[in-house]
C-alpha cells in the first residue's frame, strides 16, 4: 500500500531522540524551549508554546481569548473536526462558513455575508478559525479586515501549513491573527510523533496559553499571592489548566525535523509539479495556487470530473484502494458529522463544501515518494476511470 502520507525519519532524528533518552530530562527539560524558539524564529512570531497536540493548542487558544458559554466560534466547513470541537470544549456554540471553490479554504465573501446577517440577529462570532487546508494559505488579509469591522478574534488553524507563505511572509507569524496553531502529527510537514504549537505576538496571550498548558500552575513570584510559608518548593495554581505539555523526547525530534523543513517542502513541490504533469490528460482538477501564497503541500487534493468519468466517487476510491493506493478524503464537511447533526445542522448547509465533498480525493504525497510510486498512483487512477 502506498500511503497518502508518511513521516520521514533520518539517522539525525534518531540520534537527537537518543541523546535526550540518555540525558537527565525526558520532560520539562531544555529541549522544549529550544524547539519553541526554533519555530518562533522560523516563522517570525514573537512567542511559541509547544503542546501535546494541535487539538490541545486550539482548546487553550480559545480559552486564552476568553471563549465560553454564550459565545460563538465560526470555522470552515471543510476541516478536521478539531477546528470546531475546540469551541465545544469551552461551552461555546459553533457555526460553519462555506469554502472558496478554488482554494477550498474559508470564503471571505461567504464570511462577509454571514457576518452581515449575524450582526442583525445579534449572533456575531467571538472567534473565527480559518483553516489553511492542505497548506494553501487563507485570504488572511480579507478576514482580518472583517475582524476589524465586526470585532472577532482570529485563530489560524495552520495545522497543515508550517512552511507555507502568505504575501511574502511565513504562515505562523500572526501578522493578521491573534494566534496561529501548528500540528506535528506524523503525516504533517514535520513531526514530533504527536504534538502541536500555539504562536502569537501578544505577550499576555502567550503567558495565558503557557499557564493553561501546565495545570494553571505558576512559580513566578510576580504572579503568586505568596500566601503562607514560601520556600523554593512553592508553587500556586492560579487557573484551571491542563496537562498539555510536550516532552523533551518529542521536542528533540521536532527540532531535528525543523532543520530539514525547507528540504521537505522542496521535495513536496517537486512531487506536486510531477503530479500536475502526469495528471494533465485525466478528468481531474489539480490543486490551484493562489498568487498571494505558497503552499507547503501537506496534501495533494484533486477533484474528480464525475460527468466525464461516468463513475461514482466511491467506485473510484474502492478501485484505488484495491490497487494498493492509500487515497483518502480531507474532509467530510464537519456539520455532517452525527455529533453536529444532533446540534441541528443538516447536509447541504454549505453548497460549495457539498460539491467539494462529492468530488475530492487526496492522492499520496510524502517527501520520500519515488517517481515509480507516483507513476503507479496515476496509472491506477487512469485504470479506475477506464475499467
Amino acid at each position: 500500500m502506498i500511503p497518502y502520507g508518511r513521516q520521514d525519519i533520518s539517522d539525525a532524528d534518531i540520534a537527537a531522540v537518543a541523546e535526550v533518552l540518555s540525558s537527565d530530562f525526558l520532560t520539562q527539560g531544555p529541549m522544549v524551549p529550544k524547539f519553541e524558539q526554533g519555530v518562533a524564529a522560523y516563522t517570525g512570531a514573537a512567542h511559541a508554546v509547544a503542546v501535546n497536540s494541535a487539538t490541545s493548542a486550539l482548546h487553550i487558544a480559545c480559552l486564552a481569548l476568553g471563549l465560553g458559554e454564550g459565545d460563538w466560534l465560526w470555522t470552515s466547513a471543510i476541516t478536521f473536526v478539531a477546528s470546531a470541537n475546540c469551541a465545544r470544549y469551552c461551552g461555546a456554540s459553533v457555526d460553519f462558513v462555506d469554502i472558496d471553490a478554488q482554494t477550498y479554504n474559508m470564503s471571505p465573501e461567504c464570511l462577509a455575508a454571514k457576518l452581515g446577517q449575524a450582526e442583525r440577529t445579534g449572533k456575531l462570532p467571538k472567534i473565527v478559525v480559518p483553516v489553511h487546508l492542505a497548506g494553501q494559505p487563507c485570504d488572511l488579509r480579507a478576514i482580518r479586515e472583517l475582524s476589524e469591522r465586526y470585532g472577532f478574534r482570529i485563530i489560524e488553524d495552520a495545522s497543515h501549513a508550517i512552511g507555507s507563505e502568505y504575501r511574502g511572509s511565513r504562515v505562523g507569524n500572526c501578522e493578521y491573527s491573534d494566534i496561529a496553531i501548528f500540528s506535528f502529527h506524523p503525516v504533517k510537514i514535520i513531526t514530533t510523533g504527536e504534538g502541536g504549537m500555539a504562536l502569537t505576538n501578544d505577550a499576555a496571550l502567550a503567558s495565558r496559553i503557557r499557564l493553561l498548558q501546565s495545570h494553571g500552575i505558576t512559580r513566578d513570584p510576580a504572579r503568586m499571592s505568596m500566601s503562607g510559608t514560601v520556600g523554593p518548593w512553592y508553587y500556586e495554581q492560579i487557573a484551571l489548566g491542563y496537562n498539555y505539555r510536550l516532552t523533551d523526547i518529542q521536542a528533540a525530534l521536532g527540532l531535528s525535523q525543523l532543520r530539514r523543513l525547507s528540504q521537505f517542502i522542496s521535495d513536496r513541490q517537486v512531487i506536486a509539479d510531477r503530479y500536475s504533469e502526469l495528471l494533465a490528460d485525466l478528468p481531474v482538477t489539480t490543486p490551484w495556487q493562489h498568487p498571494d501564497g505558497r503552499s507547503a503541500l501537506h496534501l495533494y487534493i484533486v477533484r474528480l470530473d464525475l460527468d466525464r468519468i461516468a463513475k461514482s466517487q466511491v467506485e473510484v476510491f474502492n478501485a484505488m484502494r484495491a490497487a494498493g493506493i492509500g487515497v483518502n478524503l480531507h474532509y467530510i464537511p464537519v456539520y455532517r458529522q452525527p455529533y453536529y447533526q444532533q446540534l441541528g445542522f443538516r447536509s447541504g448547509y454549505c453548497p460549495q463544501a457539498e460539491r467539494y465533498y462529492a468530488e475530492a480525493m487526496t492522492l499520496p504525497l510524502f517527501p520520500a515518494m519515488t517517481v515509480g510510486q507516483q507513476q503507479s498512483v496515476v496509472g491506477a487512477l487512469a485504470g479506475a476511470f477506464s475499467s
